[in-house]
């Protein structure tokens, strides 16, 4: 690659969003050159202390005092001699644009944009930065036409659909996920997973209600909730709540664990509840493990799930409608196998990551 990117993502978090940066930075870093930029106590940095893969860490700043952290990035983009500055995080779009003007290389801006767009930005904030990108990357065909429809045509940079891709997962041994469900307390238990951080929008709470209308269905099982809490008062409402319901054995919580994919294998089922999820890597992730997956019926899983083809769409928060379709997976073993088959088959075939990543090294290249 002939020009050199700046992979920008100043988030404090670590989810899908920022993993994806940091597989976009190593993948250009191997194709040319390529610096990342992360929040000086972000989670992200512990995903590159002791590589060789470059990077800078900022303190990202109050909004008051926002300039500095576009000063300093400003510095960083001349001295790197940056030609293209790549940003995922939304709240960052005001801290690129504002280094890009103070900056000597005015590099190109692009925005791949993670989050749905809900309202119209044709205020004079939303104008100056919008007249400031150079490219929008939209995650999904919907999130494309959102930013049509939101940002008015006479301020809209291009807009391109360029899906998040996953990378191929190392596969477990049969021997050695027997081994680790029994480490859980899994056992023979049919296990419904679903991974992400722990907080009510993200959908736990559904995935525990349709476990115990299991249970009383006379069904074994159990749920594995992989992923971080956002707010442990939260996590103790939902422990509490658990205890209540006497389902203290029947949910395991893994905590963070960056063995997310080796989990996914312990799993039957693997739900993705999100009230509206933008995408939903993970989902992509299980299904390139094997695994049976099921999607909230709205968001980004209408396009990675075939309903009834490469896995099932389910009613959103509908307690009642995953249980009655967890059910039928339960007892129709050969139809979940089929499911996970042709998922494992659409993920390699249309979400692999090297084809994602070489379609953005490309639109990127062409700036």
């Amino acid at each position: 690659m002939g020009k050199k990117v700046g992979e920008l993502c100043l988030s404090p978090d670590l989810g899908g969003l920022e993993l994806y940066m940091m597989r976009a930075s190593r993948y250009l870093s191997e194709q040319g050159e390529c610096i990342s930029v992360i929040n000086e106590k972000g989670k992200l940095k512990s995903y590159y202390d002791d590589t060789t893969y470059r990077y800078f860490t900022l303190k990202r700043h109050n909004v008051f005092l926002a300039w500095l952290t576009a000063r300093d990035l400003a510095h960083i983009i001349d001295d790197e001699a940056i030609d293209v500055l790549h940003v995922h995080w939304t709240k960052d779009l005001p801290t690129a644009v504002i280094a890009k003007l103070l900056s000597k290389r005015k590099p190109k801006v692009v925005q791949s944009r993670h989050m749905t767009m809900t309202r119209f930005k044709d205020d004079v904030y939303h104008r100056f930065l919008y007249r400031n990108l150079d490219l929008m990357l939209a995650v999904t065909h919907q999130v494309k036409s959102q930013i049509e429809k939101f940002i008015p045509a006479s301020i809209r940079p291009k807009v391109e659909t360029l899906y998040i891709g996953a990378e191929q997962p190392a596969i477990i041994s049969e021997e050695e996920k027997k081994d680790r469900r029994e480490q859980l307390g899994l056992a023979d238990s049919f296990t419904v997973g679903i991974v992400g951080r722990i907080e009510p929008q993200k959908g736990q709470w559904v995935v525990i209600d349709a476990i115990e209308k299991l249970i009383k269905r006379g069904i074994d099982a159990r749920a594995l909730i992989i992923g971080h809490a956002m707010s442990e008062e939260y996590l103790g409402i939902l422990q509490k709540e658990i205890v209540m319901r006497g389902l203290r054995d029947r949910v395991i919580f893994t905590g963070f664990t960056r063995e997310a994919q080796t989990m996914m294998q312990l799993c039957d089922v693997m739900v993705l509840a999100t009230e509206n999820e933008t995408f939903g890597l993970v989902l992509i992730e299980a299904m390139m493990c094997g695994v049976c997956v099921m999607g909230s019926d709205s968001g980004g899983p209408l396009e990675i799930i075939d309903d009834g083809v490469t896995g099932v769409l389910f009613k959103t928060f509908d307690a009642d409608d995953l249980t009655d379709k967890l059910a039928l997976l339960y007892e129709d073993s050969e139809l979940r196998r089929n499911y996970a088959l042709k998922g494992k088959e659409k993920a390699l075939h249309v979400f692999e990551s090297q084809r994602q990543f070489e379609r953005l090294e490309y639109v990127l290249e062409k700036l």
